[in-house]
């Protein structure tokens, strides 16, 4: 599976930003999607995932009602529309997809494939 992440860039604190995913190769082998996020000095966070069908997802609780995970399968593509954006979701945001079926969709060990990262900054 290869993953290609895109949309990130700078924005003003309260703004919004739509992160795109788009996977190909065996996509079908990941068992979810995931985003993950790395401030600089920091470790690599979970952020949100999606079930395979779509029909699960799954948010950190910083960004629990702000921010919203999404898939089209038809277009091997997930996305992350992120709404009022603080500075503190300045980071490198990576999609990843779930390698591993027994793992929890928030644990980082259980994703496999991994996507470039797009930098999100946000200004205060």
């Amino acid at each position: 599976v290869q993953l290609q992440a895109s949309g990130g860039g700078l924005v003003q604190a309260g703004g919004s930003l739509m992160l795109s995913c788009v996977a190909s190769g065996r996509a079908g082998s990941s068992y979810g999607m995931g985003w993950f996020r790395q401030a600089p000095g920091k470790e690599r966070e979970f952020v949100a995932a999606i079930s395979w069908s779509g029909d699960s997802t799954y948010y950190a609780d910083s960004v629990k009602g702000r921010f919203t995970i999404s898939r089209d399968n038809a277009e091997n593509t997930v996305y992350l529309q992120m709404n009022s954006l603080k500075p503190e979701d300045t980071a490198v945001y990576y999609c990843a997809g779930k390698s591993l079926r027994t793992a929890s969709h928030s644990n980082i060990r259980g994703y496999g494939y991994w996507g470039q990262g797009t930098l999100v900054t946000v200004s205060s």
